[in-house]
Formats: structure tokens, C-alpha cells, sequence
């Protein structure tokens, strides 16, 4: 390729904080909850650059054909790959989209296609900008993008922290879990974590209905409990895990656990799950959520435990009816029932449609021009 620099790049971090940074100098974004891409374009040769510098054009073949016609000939451009569902952004049906098989990969595009939010211009035709500012680099990529059509999209970005505040509590219905903050008088920084990402964070009781041993092996120490909760019939949901734990609590949890062992299948609410699973190690059989589709050696098989032990953890958002991400372990709440542990017990947002982020863009830039000059 014929640009200022060549692929791969390694992309600026983030690092994470409970708030939003105060005073001047700040350029705030929503926090789009996707893949991580960098892409390269030189004419007609377009690259999808993964977090992790591998190339992803394999898995998003619907993307460069309207990357071509939204870009400058001769550029690179940092954003995010998202795929929008029925309540917003949709990471789940992302990680379908890892699949060896291209017929595969092809249907999920025609099913599910997917777009790019840009939010950072590194080079534009012979010009390296990642040593000028983030004011300087914003300016040229809204220029750069002023003709872009869906499902290229340029992210919304403000330097109104009220406003700011405001996107983090409204855009979370569509899916967005946070907002970015960002220095204007910034460079570029390939690889480090100079960008501050500010996450929802939440709790939640839970029921503890079982575990996975950890990597060492069974009988060594908890790897991760499982987490569930009860929907308005009765019917106990698994809908996530927490894993974060040191060595010594991981083997403190195996004696502490052990008495929720005993017969724990007998009247477990997840026993079909737990029965289907044998006899698919039997068989040979991979049933879905089985193995891991990022490490297919890795084991996920499960202990039941009765489901007698509420805990307390702190989340980020939901996906659906699961948590987004690992929960974190807070603390025992032996004074809870665990039949309280209920869906009806987690907060409640406003699903509104993804179109109102895109759109925020342009409802903020008369606000914008009159607070900046510009």
C-alpha cells in the first residue's frame, strides 16, 4: 500500500475511570461496543485491521464496496465495526461472524450487516497525522467523511461535558456502554492508553448455581461461578459469570463451595442443560456455548451447586437477557433469598433507536459552532 505508513498499526488504548475528566481541553465520544478496527485504504485495496493487528476483511464482506465509496482514495482511519439488531447494537451477532466457514460468514452478512463508525483520521494521502493534534485530526476526518452514507457512519463528538453526560445516560438504550474522553491537544499514540473510557456500572443480586473449575484443573481452585436469575415465571435464567478472584480466594471457594455440591443435580434448574452436556461428551457432540469459540481447548464444562447462595456483583449492561461482559464479585448476601433474585430487580433504560445517536451529530453542531466558533 502506498500510504505514510504501512499495516499492521497498533491502536490507541483506553484506560478507564469512574468519571468524566473536568475542565477545558476535552473532546467527549460515545463508546461504541464493537470490534476495534483500523482501516487502510489505498484505492481500490482496502484492509480491516483487528485490536490485535490480524486482518478481518474475511469476516465483514459486505464493508469494503461502501468503505470505498465513503473514504478518500489514499487513507487510514481508526473507528469501530458494529452490527445494529432490534435493541441496538449487537455484539453477540459480532462474535458470530468468527466462523471458519465463508459461506457461513456470507449469510450472517446478508442476515446481519454490518457498519463502521470512524472516529480518528491517522493519514490522509501522503500526510502522517498521527503527530498532530486530535482538534486537527477530528477537523480533517469531518471533512473527510462529509459525503458519507450508511453504513459508514462519522461518530458524534462534542466538547460539552453537560452533553457528554447526557449521551452516557441516554445512548445506553441503544446499546452504547459509556463514553470517551479525549485530549484535543493530543497525538496519536499507537499502542498506548491515553484515550479515558467511562463505563455503566451497576449491581445486581444473584443466584449462585454452580462453577467452573480453573485451568489447572478439577479440584484446584474455582475458576468462575455461574450467575442466575429468575424470570416472572419462576424459571432460573443463567445470565452470566464473575471471575475475577485472587489464588487464595479461588481456594478458599472450593471447601466454601463443596456442601452446595452435594445432590445438587437432583432438583436443579439446570439439570437438562447439565444432562445434555454428558451425553454430548459422550457422543462427541459440540453443542453450542460448549467449547469456546476463541479457544476451542478450552474447557467450559460446569459443577452444579444448589441454588441456595445469593452474591452481589457489579456489571456494566445487559445484552439481551445475559450480562455484556463478566461481572465483578462484590460480596455474600446471605440475608437475600434466592428467589428474590429477580430480572425485575436490575435498571430499566430507555431503548432508544440507534438513529438518534447518528443523528446526534448533526442536532449538536449548531450548539457546537456557537460554544467554539466553528
Amino acid at each position: 500500500m502506498r500510504l505514510p505508513f504501512a499495516p499492521p498499526l497498533a491502536p490507541m488504548l483506553s484506560s478507564a475511570a469512574e468519571r468524566l475528566p473536568a475542565g477545558e481541553g476535552w473532546q467527549f465520544e460515545p463508546k461504541w461496543d464493537g470490534f476495534r478496527t483500523l482501516v487502510f485504504r489505498d484505492g481500490d485495496e482496502i484492509l480491516l485491521q483487528s485490536r490485535d493487528e490480524k486482518p478481518m476483511n474475511r469476516y465483514f464482506p459486505e464493508l469494503p464496496a461502501p468503505l470505498a465509496a465513503a473514504l478518500p482514495p489514499r487513507c487510514v482511519v481508526d473507528g469501530e465495526i458494529v452490527i445494529v439488531g432490534a435493541q441496538g447494537l449487537d455484539f453477540e451477532a459480532l462474535l458470530l461472524r468468527i466462523h471458519p466457514a465463508a459461506s457461513r460468514v456470507k449469510l450472517l452478512a446478508e442476515q446481519a450487516p454490518a457498519s463502521f463508525v470512524a472516529w480518528d483520521l491517522l493519514a490522509l494521502g501522503d500526510d502522517d497525522l498521527r503527530s498532530a493534534p486530535l482538534a486537527v485530526r477530528r477537523e480533517r476526518l469531518e471533512h473527510a467523511l462529509a459525503g458519507a452514507a450508511p453504513p459508514v457512519h462519522l461518530s458524534p463528538a462534542t466538547r460539552d461535558r453537560a452533553l457528554a453526560e447526557d449521551w452516557f445516560r441516554r445512548f445506553e438504550g441503544a446499546g452504547l456502554d459509556g463514553v470517551m474522553a479525549k485530549r484535543l491537544d493530543a497525538p496519536y499514540r499507537a499502542g498506548e492508553r491515553t484515550m479515558i473510557k467511562v463505563k455503566h456500572t451497576r449491581t445486581a443480586d444473584c443466584v449462585v448455581a454452580g462453577f467452573r473449575w480453573h485451568k489447572q484443573g478439577a479440584g484446584t481452585m474455582v475458576g468462575s461461578l455461574l450467575l442466575g436469575l429468575y424470570d416472572d415465571r419462576g424459571t432460573l435464567h443463567h445470565v452470566g459469570v464473575a471471575a475475577a478472584f485472587t489464588n487464595a480466594t479461588r481456594r478458599q471457594l472450593v471447601g466454601e463451595l463443596a456442601p452446595l455440591r452435594e445432590r445438587a443435580l437432583e432438583d436443579h434448574p439446570w439439570r437438562d442443560w447439565a444432562e445434555a452436556q454428558e451425553d454430548a461428551s459422550a457422543t462427541g457432540q459440540r453443542l453450542p456455548g460448549a467449547t469456546s469459540r476463541w479457544n476451542r481447548g478450552k474447557d467450559l464444562s460446569w459443577e452444579p451447586l444448589r441454588p441456595e447462595r445469593v452474591c452481589e456483583v457489579a456489571y456494566d449492561h445487559m445484552q439481551g437477557s445475559r450480562f455484556r461482559h463478566a461481572a465483578q464479585f462484590l460480596r455474600w448476601r446471605p440475608d437475600k433469598r434466592p428467589r428474590d433474585c429477580r430480572y425485575d430487580q436490575l435498571e430499566v433504560t430507555p431503548a432508544y433507536e440507534l438513529e438518534r445517536v447518528f443523528g446526534a451529530r448533526a442536532a449538536d453542531r449548531p450548539r457546537e459552532a456557537a460554544r467554539h466558533g466553528s
